[in-house]
């Protein structure tokens, strides 16, 4: 299940909202017109790093990057969950039951059952959390792969077109999802560092105390969810609709993320 993404200019307002607020977010300059001639897109200030995994993971240029990068994706967490709610435009407000719910869709929408998927709906449905009493500025797709870094850790945040209202709990959890580590399965926190690291790191920007059994559920619901997202995708491939070797390969990684979520399960009681 995919939210839907955000349109141009609420997309621009969130990214001018959050670059305000010190969120590490790319500096917008202005939107682009139909008299341009390029298309609808907006211009940002250019930032330097990248974002390929497997480079900042093991090549030598980011060896003393790869101690610094999960806590400084907790202390930017931090930074995006504290923007006034005042200073962004209109967005969608999502509860746990909301995004249950999305994934339910998805998983009816295939063709074939998919019974680790179900059983981990059933879970997650039996013990989603409460919501949250204040709703803040989730932004939806932050992991490994979604940010830019140097030799100096991060540099900026990218993809905002998944940001919304909701449990900010959601993003440390997608963040430590198995399939955003790259390899390094030993350092959840994206590949960097622990959940501890993490954790720690976004309390002491200013961020709500985090309760680990809400986490948890966080994860496994991440885990759910990029486990449907592959499935889809090889639907997509597999029913004619849209023939691609990228979708193919995508939805061949559902496995994956079903040994996961088995161990998740196992590890959540």
């Amino acid at each position: 299940e995919r939210s839907a993404a955000l349109d141009r200019a609420t997309e621009f307002a969130v990214l001018r909202a959050a670059f305000r607020a010190g969120a590490r977010a790319p500096e917008v300059l202005f939107e682009l017109t139909p008299q341009d001639g390029l298309g609808e897109a907006f211009v940002m200030r250019r930032v330097d790093g990248t974002a390929i995994a497997r480079k900042l993971l093991r090549d030598p240029p980011y060896e003393k990057a790869r101690g610094l990068i999960a806590g400084q994706l907790g202390e930017i967490l931090a930074r995006i969950h504290a923007v006034e709610l005042e200073s962004l435009p209109p967005l969608v407000h999502r509860e746990a039951a909301d995004h249950i719910a999305g994934l339910r869709r998805a998983l009816d929408a295939l063709s074939q059952p998919q019974p680790v998927f179900e059983l981990a709906l059933s879970w997650l449905d039996r013990r989603k959390p409460a919501p949250i009493e204040r709703a803040l500025l989730v932004h939806g797709d932050y992991r490994t792969g979604n940010y830019l870094a140097d030799e100096s850790g991060v540099t900026a945040i990218l993809d905002w077109e998944g940001a919304h209202l909701g449990d900010p709990m959601e993003d440390l959890g997608w963040l430590c999802v198995k399939s955003w580590r790259f390899g390094a399965v030993d350092k959840p926190a994206g590949g960097f560092g622990s959940r501890e690291q993490l954790w720690a790191a976004y309390e002491r920007a200013g961020g709500a105390k985090v309760d680990p059994a809400r986490a948890h559920w966080w994860e496994v619901f991440g885990t759910a969810r990029w486990g449907i997202i592959c499935h889809a995708q090889a639907h997509k491939h597999l029913s004619g609709a849209q023939k691609s070797m990228e979708l193919a390969s995508i939805g061949r990684r559902a496995v994956e993320t079903e040994v996961d979520l088995l161990q998740l399960l196992k590890a959540g009681g």
